[in-house]
């Protein structure tokens, strides 16, 4: 356990690093908490900064997601090694998720994080390779037809869970767990753009917008 322990930790503190700050201090010490929406994640430095600017945050914050689940269970720590009671499964699945909670509540960055989006659809697109198309395409569909990146986010991390539900219990629990988890927390970070599209408030992104 003690091997967990210290990768779950491993990937929180990795998913703490926020492609948006990270981009934004090689851009000048541009700090998007200040702009926009205030929120620190790819639609708000999408909105404020631009495509390439946001490109580059995304790469980052799924690239938080994949690495840690392709890399942490098969790596050994030096004078720990590999815990054999621990299915590698388990480490893929606990390492992931820590990897997407440190990026909506970053230990760098006070707590204040973005959503989660990107580094959850780079944890379900290695764990669940059979979700990538699905994800990806139905993310794209949802913001063409609304606008609303907010909306395209809850339904692609709610529809992959629902997936793994169907096509895979009782055999991936495991699996389903995560899904189901990283879907409800994809939702309570998205609780503010619920309301705001509620009220007909939200603001809404074209893709093929200039910038």
């Amino acid at each position: 356990m003690l091997e967990l322990g210290l990768k779950f930790t491993a990937a929180y503190l990795l998913g703490s690093v926020l492609g948006s700050l990270l981009v934004g201090q090689l851009r000048g010490g541009i700090d998007i908490r200040k702009l926009g929406s205030g929120n620190a994640g790819g639609t708000n430095a999408l909105r404020t900064q631009g495509k390439v600017f946001a490109l580059l945050v995304m790469v980052i914050d799924v690239g938080k997601g994949v690495f840690p689940v392709m890399i942490f269970p098969t790596l050994s720590i030096p004078g720990i090694g590999i815990d054999e009671s621990v299915s590698r499964e388990v480490v893929a699945y606990s390492v992931g998720f820590a990897a997407v909670l440190g990026h909506v509540y970053p230990l760098w960055y006070n707590f204040r994080g973005g959503k989660g989006g990107a580094t959850a659809a780079g944890v379900l697109c290695v764990v669940a390779p059979g979700l990538a198309l699905p994800i990806v395409v139905g993310w794209f569909a949802i913001i063409l037809i609304t606008g609303f990146v907010g909306l395209s986010t809850i339904a692609a991390a709610v529809g992959a869970a629902a997936c793994v539900g169907i096509t895979g219990l009782p055999r991936d629990y495991r699996l389903f767990v995560l899904a189901v988890l990283i879907a409800l927390l994809i939702v309570y970070t998205h609780r503010g753009n619920i309301s705001r599209m509620l009220s007909g408030t939200e603001n809404r992104v074209s893709l093929f917008r200039s910038g």
